[in-house]
């Protein structure tokens, strides 16, 4: 290998933006790559940048030629008459996900980058690529859905798939379901989705259940791991290790594509679950693992959700980068051992977080409310487990 891992980032992923009260914000990406460089983790010549523009034969080989053509209709700045009525058709007029100005080429650039990470890794350039601003696992083929515009996980895999005829392992961490990943890919059996989640009875997107293990070809290929209400760490690491690994075991993949939506933390204003960061910290641990055991290091990860822009999001997203790096910041994490913050970064930020910046890459869980129905929602989540797992 050229080096050990790659960062890619497109600056034009920061144009994807909604609105200023709009949940899903590129300010994460800022306090992040800020946080890595204070931490010495990086530095803007270690930042690698994907080619400005897309051919559309990559965005199409997901998304239908009359979606895109309609996401670039709603992008210009002069739109047309009938902007609101395309944008009904194509799920681009919801208080989720709305169109926005520029939202094609924005869009469009975060594929780039999950594009330019997966050949990193399928070329032999890099053993680990992250891609943080990637990780929209919601958008369908015809529709967005869900903060999502274009689908780049899924336009990724097609391409690893399509260029090197690799099997791919997706796994998705966000507390709500990659559902848009798991459909297109439902009925391949060389693609392989594992998704860990809030159940869908109480969340967005509705979907996630155990009997959801793909079709025709793909059937035995989709694994959906739902977990109850308030899970809080022991109950989550014990169902993604009880799963995931004999998932992986089973389905021999060449590559891991990994997506790190951090928004199962008990922060988080948009689930119900009571996670800190140890899940944060022992989540790239475990899949740097099993890229060595099984994928001969291959594994590419890329971000998601996560909606605590300040006090979540930068400490999980850095721990990524971190692990892939064999940083001792996240060695230290993974065994439960906490460091202070850098400084320079609390000083920088902490005017700006009305809660209160935490001091460390770890949490204080004392702080956190109790959970009284602990040892019930670990046996429902135990039980899940075995329904997943029991086919293997």
């Amino acid at each position: 290998m050229a080096s050990n891992a790659v960062f890619i980032h497109h600056p034009g992923s920061h144009g994807y933006k909604f609105g200023e009260e709009h949940p899903f914000n590129p300010l994460r990406l800022t306090l992040t790559i800020d946080l890595l460089k204070a931490a010495g983790a990086i530095s803007d010549e270690q930042i690698e940048h994907p080619l400005a523009a897309l051919d559309d034969d990559r965005l199409t080989l997901v998304h239908r030629t009359d979606y895109v053509d309609a996401v670039k209709r709603l992008s210009a700045d002069d739109k047309p008459e009938e902007a609101d009525s395309i944008a009904s058709s194509f799920g681009l007029n919801t208080e989720d996900t709305p169109y926005f100005a520029g939202m094609h080429q924005a869009a469009a650039a975060i594929v780039s980058g999950s594009v330019a990470a997966a050949d990193a890794v399928m070329t032999g350039k890099a053993a680990h690529a992250y891609h943080l601003a990637g990780g929209l696992h919601h958008a369908f083929p015809d529709r967005a859905s869900g903060f999502c515009v274009y689908n780049d996980a899924a336009v990724a895999i097609k391409h690893i798939r399509q260029t090197y005829q690799a099997r791919v392992l997706y796994v998705d961490t966000d507390v709500h379901h990659g559902d848009g990943v798991q459909w297109v890919f439902y009925d391949d059996p060389d693609v392989c989705t594992y998704s860990i989640h809030e159940t869908g009875k109480y969340l967005f997107p509705g979907t996630g259940f155990v009997h959801e293990k793909g079709m025709d070809r793909g059937l035995g290929a989709c694994f959906n791991m739902p977990l109850e209400p308030y899970t809080e760490d022991d109950s989550w690491l014990e169902s993604f290790n009880a799963t995931l690994r004999k998932i992986i075991a089973a389905f021999k993949p060449d590559v891991i594509i990994s997506q790190h939506g951090c928004d199962a933390h008990a922060f988080d204003p948009l689930s119900h679950m009571q996670c800190s960061m140890r899940i944060y910290a022992e989540i790239p641990a475990i899949l740097h693992e099993l890229a060595h055991t099984y994928t001969n290091g291959r594994w590419i990860a890329i971000g998601g959700g996560g909606y605590d822009l300040f006090r979540v999001v930068p400490r999980a997203w850095s721990l990524v980068w971190l692990t892939m790096i064999d940083h001792p910041i996240a060695a230290e994490a993974a065994a439960g051992r906490d460091r202070p913050l850098p400084d320079e970064w609390l000083k920088q930020w902490a005017p700006s977080c009305p809660q209160g910046l935490p001091s460390g890459w770890l949490d204080n869980v004392s702080s956190f409310d109790p959970m009284p129905r602990r040892a019930e929602i670990a046996v429902k989540n135990r039980a899940v487990q075995a329904v997943v797992i029991q086919d293997l």
